[in-house]
């Protein structure tokens, strides 16, 4: 794993190189947050208050709150709609909670801002309609007994009264025994009657407590409720596109192949002859056979995009030139030149070929050895050795490989060219060397 920092850099660096991927991925994203709308999209909500009158205690809210969502209420609320959905169908699209003030809230969510006030109303409309057929039905024993409940209450209230009436005439002014007797049971019958009267007041209001009323008209919802389609498919997309741009920087941070030909000569223990640029066209890659290949080579991820900037495209006649220079730092004499290219490096072996080429005009013999990265073996010889290797394509151990195989062979290792893929300029390339223009090597 590399220890490079990741920068802020690094992530424009991404978007410039990968653009054309995170778009397909973020219009991938997009059609994903498409379809998981159609499932999780609540659609158009509207709310129902029901009044529950009477003293409620908070577990008794909550269990109106169930029976509200009960399949007998949802059942008679599908009968009564006129697109004739099920007591199931309605079981996901409508929720209760209680709220304060003996309020029931139904909240109901449907596709059509019309469904969902009719929804609304309908339900309400049933739960008033159960809550009360609750009450009255709550068995004949029941309420029979708090008649007689009351009627007793009735009868303490009346005689409570006429005993008072009674006792007030027989209280006279003097202070005696007796009239202290009787203001003492005076009293006792008033706090009787209090009693007495409270609780026919409780009884009655028990009574009339199981009474529920529809709190108006479930307003017309004007628009979906959130998360509404827009949301999921601006959420997918840019879902989508923040894990594209996450999976590159992990791929940063694991990849652990040298993309600085300061590093490349580093593991190989010598210098860098010069620096490369090589036009691999489509047709030139060993890999670019079959749909995948195409499809990454439309997308631009056949290129790698960690790798630094290097000069614009220059054409043969100045790769000649530096190839030549590369030829006359080494003084190859009759010794001649052992070029070393991985195999799986493209961009290596084109550069190998061209410098071979440019070595037999200048007399200097020289071969090609393309050598197995992993298991690299160097054949046995006197002439100077010369790898050839493609920036971000060799680990640091494997160059070191590289290296000790030439040490075993016998070969003094000369120096590295270091070469990067671009794509073709489309125009024809300068004649003078170091022309002007910049381009990133491997940028899509």
């Amino acid at each position: 794993m590399t220890d490079d920092t990741v920068r802020l850099a690094l992530i424009g660096q991404v978007l410039r190189r990968r653009w054309r991927l995170l778009t397909v991925l973020a219009v991938l994203g997009a059609l994903t947050g498409f379809g998981a709308s159609v499932l999780f999209s609540p659609g158009y909500q509207t709310t129902s208050s029901v009044l529950l009158q009477g003293p409620r205690q908070a577990d008794e809210l909550l269990t109106q709150a169930e029976v509200a969502t009960s399949s007998v209420v949802l059942d008679r609320a599908a009968a009564q709609l006129p697109w004739h959905p099920t007591g199931a169908d309605l079981k996901k699209q409508v929720s209760t909670s209680a709220a304060d003030g003996n309020v029931v809230t139904i909240t109901v969510s449907a596709d059509t801002a019309e469904h969902a006030q009719q929804l609304a109303d309908q339900v309400a409309q049933q739960y008033v309609k159960y809550s009360g057929q609750l009450a009255t039905n709550s068995g004949d024993a029941s309420a029979q007994l708090a008649d007689e409940q009351r009627e007793a209450l009735r009868q303490q209230v009346r005689q409570a009264t006429e005993k008072i009436a009674e006792l007030a005439k027989n209280v006279g002014g003097d202070l005696t025994v007796e009239s202290v007797q009787a203001r003492t049971q005076l009293e006792g019958l008033r706090t009787a009657l209090d009693q007495a009267i409270k609780a026919l007041g409780d009884a009655d209001t028990t009574a009339s407590s199981h009474n529920a009323v529809a709190m108006g008209n479930a307003p017309l919802p004007t628009g979906r409720a959130a998360p509404t389609p827009v949301h999921f498919v601006a959420g997918g997309a840019v879902l989508f596109l923040i894990a594209g741009i996450f999976g590159h920087l992990v791929a940063f941070r694991r990849d652990r192949r040298l993309r600085h030909q300061d590093e490349i000569g580093s593991a190989l223990g010598t210098p860098v002859l010069a620096l490369v640029d090589v036009e691999l066209a489509e047709p030139d890659r060993q890999d670019a056979k079959g749909v995948l290949a195409r499809v990454r080579w439309l997308l631009g991820a056949d290129r790698p995009w960690l790798l630094p900037p290097v000069a614009a495209p220059t054409g043969d006649a100045q790769r000649d030139i530096r190839f030549r220079r590369v030829l006359d730092h080494l003084g190859a004499g009759p010794r001649g030149v052992l070029l070393l290219v991985p195999e799986d490096d493209a961009s290596a072996g084109k550069a190998a070929e061209r410098l071979a080429e440019v070595a037999k005009r200048a007399a200097v013999p020289s071969r090609v050895c393309r050598v197995s990265p992993e298991r690299p073996l160097v054949p046995d010889g006197h002439d100077d050795a010369v790898v050839v290797a493609g920036l971000g394509t060799r680990t640091a151990w494997e160059l070191v490989d590289l290296a000790a195989a030439c040490g075993e062979a016998g070969r003094e290792l000369a120096g590295v060219v270091v070469t990067a893929p671009v794509r073709p300029s489309g125009r024809e390339p300068s004649s003078t060397a170091g022309a002007p223009g910049e381009a990133l090597a491997g940028r899509p």
